[in-house]
């Protein structure tokens, strides 16, 4: 059977989305129904699922993640595919979001306070972008390294926000433009970083523009209350990860 390996963040784990993956850490939010189990199964494809909530591209390339191996050592040669999607934490994306719905008061509070005046700092956001490229690059390059046979494929976030002007209650204008922005730069990086490392693209954030969360035909959610079986705020519903499993597979 066919070795497939998927690797990324939350955009690709699906929290929330029920059942938890068989086996997969409590931590690691990772589903049964996101789009790598949706894609194996509608290819035949042996899966090892390694993605994992809250990872960044140095989880993927070298550190660990509570006690997950760097995601990168799943490879091992014999895959024939590999999906990437990875980068929104690096540059605190989702992240910001969340924060940006806090109440006000919670900036100003010790220790934490500095952290999410952070990612909401669009001077400190520009940072982060320059050095999230290099770093995209590098899990390209690695991916290819460690897989010289497999169709290696960056596949970017669905697009969570509607365009500019557009409300998208309960983000303040301010935030929402932000997170807008660093969409846009994901979203070119990833480009960017597989073409540069000799990997595929495919651009769901294209494919989703029309799909955002306060549309009427959502593949994400907006701000919702963390229940059981409810996608995680600002992540893809399960007719996202349907509509990411499909779009990959036509590219293949």
């Amino acid at each position: 059977m066919t070795r497939y390996v998927a690797l990324g963040s939350s955009m690709a784990a699906g929290p929330g989305l029920l059942p938890r993956a068989p086996g997969s850490p409590a931590a690691a939010m990772r589903s049964a129904r996101n789009y790598p189990s949706l894609l194996a199964a509608d290819l035949g494809h042996e899966l090892v699922d390694v993605s994992y909530s809250g990872a960044t591209t140095a989880h993927l390339l070298h550190t660990r993640q509570n006690s997950a191996a760097p995601q990168l050592d799943a490879l091992d040669g014999t895959e024939s595919l590999v999906t990437i999607t990875i980068g929104g934490n690096d540059i605190a994306y989702v992240p910001g979001m969340y924060v940006a719905t806090l109440p006000r008061a919670t900036r100003a509070l010790p220790i934490v306070g500095p952290r999410l005046r952070d990612a909401l700092d669009p001077h400190a956001r520009e940072l982060a972008l320059a050095r999230l490229a290099p770093a995209m690059r590098a899990v390209g390059r690695e991916a290819r390294s460690r897989s010289p046979r497999a169709r290696v494929v960056f596949v970017d976030y669905l697009t969570l926000l509607p365009p500019a002007g557009e409300r998208s209650f309960p983000l303040r204008r301010p935030h929402a433009d932000l997170a807008r922005h660093l969409a846009v730069r994901l979203e070119e990086i990833t480009a960017e970083a597989a073409e540069a490392s000799g990997c595929e693209l495919v651009s769901v954030a294209t494919a989703s523009r029309e799909h955002h969360a306060w549309s009427a035909d959502p593949w994400t959610v907006g701000l919702t209350l963390p229940t059981p079986g409810t996608p995680l705020a600002y992540h893809p519903n399960e007719s996202g990860m349907r509509a990411v499993a499909e779009l990959v597979a036509e590219h293949l």
